[in-house]
């Protein structure tokens, strides 16, 4: 059985790596500075949403962390860190703010490698009435203002490199895996976007992929984008990839000239996912199945699931049609200042697991 024990020496705080990090550090700081400005330039105002929500999110393949909240009479609710402020920061959409953004810290559960901590910082931001695609807009001064700050000439990770100057390329997510995995999505699914699992493992098979008997869509559609198509994004320049099938977007409206896809697109940088942006669903019954649908999936795998926040869904009734996106601080600092993980990056990582 593993254990955190917090009483060992927790290697980050020693004098000679912490003087190895700190310029990182300190870069981290003036990139935070400089997006404070350019969100206040552009009329956005800064918000802060709380840890504490009734649910951690809904997406079948992210995992929460759990605590009781007490009441003074001795009650108790189940609450959880949340693994997002989307839901907080739609609230505040429905009560009337137009342009808001936040640097969130966020909790997800299981998640730890060069690229994934348990804890991070996510800067989310929202544009009401505004088309997804001035997202893509907003990526290219985030990033590009980071690798100023940074002295950097170019991202790196590993081997790849991308240029953080150049306007990002958009490739649709069929494009891309026709490409790079050389296999046809559309003619794994049916004209309303409804997936057929035993069609994208053939269709993987015949590119000399390896899937399980029991694999679902969205299984070898994650294990494909994992291995062979995300490696080859961002590489060069920026990597916006839209278009997403709408079976993978659970929380983005359908697109209107195609109801395959739907308006999610993730920004890549030397084969990184650096962010996740969407045109908001705001019709609570649809999100709600959605929901419903995600949670029955966690139920399978995980064997558990989340409550729903109908808070959130009675919010979405007064939401106006928006834009959002998710932005990993911690992911682009790191490529920013060419750090070998996200924890060189963090001022204090959480303690490591040790047997």
């Amino acid at each position: 059985m593993t254990t955190v024990s917090l009483t060992q020496a927790s290697p980050w705080w020693e004098p000679r790596r912490h003087a190895d990090r700190r310029p990182a550090l300190l870069a981290r700081g003036k990139m935070m500075d400089a997006w404070r400005h350019g969100f206040a330039v552009r009329d956005f105002i800064e918000v802060e949403t709380a840890v504490l929500q009734v649910s951690p999110g809904n997406e079948a393949h992210i995992a929460g962390f759990a605590t009781d909240l007490c009441a003074p009479d001795g009650g108790k609710e189940r609450l959880y860190l949340h693994a997002s402020p989307e839901f907080a920061c739609k609230k505040l959409l429905g009560a009337g703010e137009e342009r808001i953004f936040t640097f969130a810290r966020v909790f997800r559960n299981g998640e730890r490698g060069p690229l994934h901590h348990p804890e991070f910082t996510m800067l989310e931001w929202y544009r009401a009435r505004e088309p997804w695609r001035r997202l893509i807009e907003d990526c290219s001064w985030i990033v590009a203002e980071a690798a100023r700050l940074a002295g950097a000439a170019r991202l790196r990770y590993r081997d790849r490199e991308a240029d953080p100057y150049t306007l990002p390329e958009t490739m649709s997510v069929r494009d891309a895996f026709l490409r790079y995995a050389e296999v046809d999505l559309f003619e794994t699914m049916d004209k309303a976007g409804v997936p057929d699992d035993r069609k994208l493992r053939i269709a993987a098979a015949q590119a000399a992929f390896e899937t399980a008997g029991d694999d679902t869509w969205s299984d070898v559609f994650s294990k494909l984008l994992t291995a062979r198509v995300e490696p080859n994004l961002g590489v060069g320049r920026l990597t916006a990839l839209i278009d997403y099938p709408a079976c993978e977007a659970a929380l983005a409206r359908r697109c209107a000239h195609d109801p395959r896809v739907a308006e999610r697109f993730e920004l890549y940088a030397c084969g990184v996912e650096l962010a996740n942006g969407f045109g908001e669903l705001t019709d609570p019954a649809e999100q709600r199945r959605r929901f419903v649908a995600e949670m029955d999936e966690r139920e399978r795998i995980h064997g558990d699931r989340y409550p729903i926040d109908e808070d959130f869904l009675a919010a979405l009734a007064f939401m106006p049609e928006a834009s959002g996106i998710a932005l990993g601080v911690d992911r682009l600092v790191m490529l920013a200042t060419g750090a070998p993980s996200i924890e060189h990056v963090m001022w204090t990582p959480v303690v490591e697991p040790r047997a």
